[in-house]
């Protein structure tokens, strides 16, 4: 060895001292001050890495089995030591190189760390449910202790590869190489004083029993003496059983994958916390799937609906999907490709019996017995869905409330499962009049007038803009229902969702609104007489707006506003035009038409109005408090403030 490398390696091996990324100190206090009531979360969260560094390299060995170095059977192994107030959690799975622990164990290189942090509110309750929208992981260890040790070596590394990590979470670790015989991690934890309950052995099954019984993989703890002593009635003195507890170890969890079992023998308790294994998820799952599917394709699924919206759900770019197992060999996460996007809060495993151990997201692309089970999986949260929905009414409208804006893009990305998405979906509407998104379509279709034929519904930015819109005034009148839509998905909803039941969805806001089924020959009449009778004004205001709309018409829609805009059958509306102008896209020029109610003091005014100058004023004035009514924005409110102020003076 020259001597620069014999240096190099020295250095590698010296105790080099480091700080911690800013994040992970907002996090470390976070977590030390604020997760008191949860701080036995450390050891779900612990055995669940653990667990998840022996699925890693049970996959990496699939292809290079010299990685397993001869030790094929994977375990978790517990220790606590009461007299040394510690305990240690170690595994045989992949292990850290060094580099690998300064990366991981001293920086967070999750996206959304830094929304996470921003989003914290200082209260410890709401701020210990936020974390579990992120996950702890290895960083839960401070919670219940003030030094913590990490010895890891690298699969497939020499022995002198080992790393030695250390911290008492104030700010800074330390880390050296040291000479580990074996590959995979041991995890060290100094308990604090007053949680020296972890070192109790007996404690520690307890909670392995209710947060890791799910563990795939065996989780393992030294006999207690006792225990040995009953097993050991031959030895000879109790000395002799008292060594065999140092060396025996048992089985404490199910250590069977919690979905390869059947539905019956599973609790819902088990259901609850495997979820939160999968999640990192404190709270409960609003519902879930288990199903097996046998024929021409095998495979099993387990599927979770949460109960709160992750950080990222608007991120579409965002790790999304399902745990893959193939034959209950772990092959990647977030594998995206079995559920459409729409479905993307969905959570859960899948295991296949007929895919190869090394496929690759490239190969599940091409894979074309992934589209039977996307198919079959989809069907499957829909179903679960339309069961919520009926079944349990309070939790669906939690759900919907947190994942409802995302199941709306579900016809123009699903069209096989149209109909279905449809039936799930829920709006507000002029009958209850209230910001809640209750309404099914099956509701409105059931309380559909005799004489109606379709589903009116109006667009707006928000709430309160729909239930004023001046397009609902006819319709309010004759007590006909009209959907209230102002999230900013609905017009991308609406454009693809055409069609319910047989009745057609109708905007009240687009083109010529035909109301001859529900309008008396009165009203029809009357119509038709107030055009004719008023054809001069029409066309007066048509000349003073030829530049700012396409039309001019007498209104089948208001009762008391005096104008509202109306646009083209085909024309964007206002929502879809900011979201391509948010995209940077530049969208389709076009002039909506103007309609005006001749029984307005105020248009009876312009009519009466002789000066030209004056009647174009009113005309403009007329067009922007209707742009305004819509929620709209002026292309120049100087001169609509101007011009307002003139008219106001003119009265004097």
């Amino acid at each position: 060895m020259s001597d620069a490398s014999a240096a190099q390696a020295q250095a590698q091996t010296q105790a080099q001292t480091m700080g911690f990324q800013t994040e992970v100190k907002q996090l470390l206090k976070l977590m030390i001050h604020s997760l008191y009531s949860h701080k036995e979360i450390f050891l779900r969260e612990l055995i669940s890495n653990a667990s998840d560094a022996c699925d890693k390299l049970r996959f990496e060995a699939l292809a290079k089995p010299e990685l397993l170095e001869g030790d094929a059977e994977f375990a978790i192994t517990i220790d606590t030591d009461d007299k040394a107030h510690t305990i240690s959690i170690s595994d045989n799975g992949i292990g850290l190189t060094r580099e690998e622990a300064i990366e991981h164990l001293g920086t967070i290189a999750k996206s959304g760390t830094a929304e996470f942090l921003s989003r914290l509110t200082g209260d410890q309750k709401k701020d210990s449910q936020l974390i579990g929208q992120f996950g702890v992981g290895f960083y839960s260890s401070f919670i219940v202790a003030d030094r913590v040790e990490v010895f890891s070596r690298r699969a497939g590394q020499p022995p002198q590869a080992g790393v030695h990590w250390e911290s008492r979470g104030d700010g800074e670790f330390t880390i050296s190489n040291v000479e580990l015989p074996d590959h995979g991690t041991k995890i060290v934890l100094h308990l604090k004083e007053g949680e020296h309950e972890f070192a109790d052995g007996y404690r520690i099954r307890a909670l392995i029993r209710k947060y890791s019984d799910h563990i795939a993989f065996a989780v393992r703890m030294r006999k207690e003496a006792a225990a040995v002593e009953d097993q050991a009635k031959d030895a000879e003195a109790t000395s002799e059983a008292t060594s065999a507890a140092e060396t025996q170890y048992e089985t404490i969890n199910h250590a069977q994958a919690l979905w390869t079992r059947p539905r019956t023998e599973v609790k819902d308790e088990e259901y609850a916390e495997f979820y939160r294994h999968v999640t990192h998820d404190f709270t409960d799952p609003l519902a879930w799937s288990h199903g097996k599917v046998e024929g021409k394709k095998e495979y099993t699924s387990l599927l979770y609906i949460p109960a709160r919206a992750p950080f990222d759900l608007w991120h579409r770019e965002a790790a999304r999907g399902l745990k893959l197992y193939v034959r209950r060999v772990f092959i990647m996460d977030d594998a995206e490709q079995f559920l459409p996007l729409y479905l993307r809060f969905v959570k859960g495993v899948v295991d296949c019996a007929d895919l190869p151990l090394n496929i690759s997201r490239e190969m599940l692309q091409q894979d074309p017995a992934i589209d039977t089970i996307r198919t079959g999986l989809t069907r499957r949260v829909l179903d679960l869905l339309a069961k919520l929905a009926k079944d349990e009414p309070q939790k669906y409208a939690t759900f919907w409330k947190e994942f409802g804006s995302v199941l709306k893009e579900g016809p123009a990305e699903d069209h096989a499962n149209r109909e279905r998405v449809a039936k799930l979906l829920r709006f507000s509407s002029t009958l209850a009049d209230r910001e809640e998104q209750d309404v099914s379509l099956e509701d409105y279709v059931g309380r559909m007038k005799s004489d109606q034929k379709e589903i009116y519904y109006v667009t707006a930015e928000t709430f309160g803009a729909a239930r004023s819109s001046p397009h609902l005034e006819v319709l309010r009148k004759k007590g006909i229902e009209v959907l209230l839509l102002s999230d900013r998905v609905d017009e991308w909803l609406t454009d693809h969702l055409r069609e319910f039941d047989g009745k057609s969805l109708r905007n009240v806001a687009r083109g010529e609104l035909d109301l001859a089924a529900v309008q008396s020959d009165e009203e029809k009449q009357t119509r038709e007489s107030l055009s004719k009778e008023h054809a001069a004004l029409v066309e007066r205001v048509k000349k003073a707006l030829e530049t700012q709309v396409d039309d001019v018409r007498v209104t089948a829609r208001l009762a008391d506003s005096p104008a509202c805009l109306v646009l083209g059958e085909h024309d964007l509306g206002a929502q879809m035009r900011r979201i391509l102008e948010a995209a940077g896209q530049k969208a389709p020029a076009a002039k909506p038409t103007l309609e005006i109610n001749p029984a307005h003091p105020l248009l009876q005014r312009m009519e009466a109005t002789a000066d030209e100058t004056t009647f174009n004023d009113l005309s403009l004035l007329l067009f922007e408090q209707s742009t305004l009514a819509e929620g709209g924005q002026l292309a120049e409110p100087a001169a609509f403030v101007q011009r307002l102020n003139r008219l106001l003076l003119s009265q004097g």
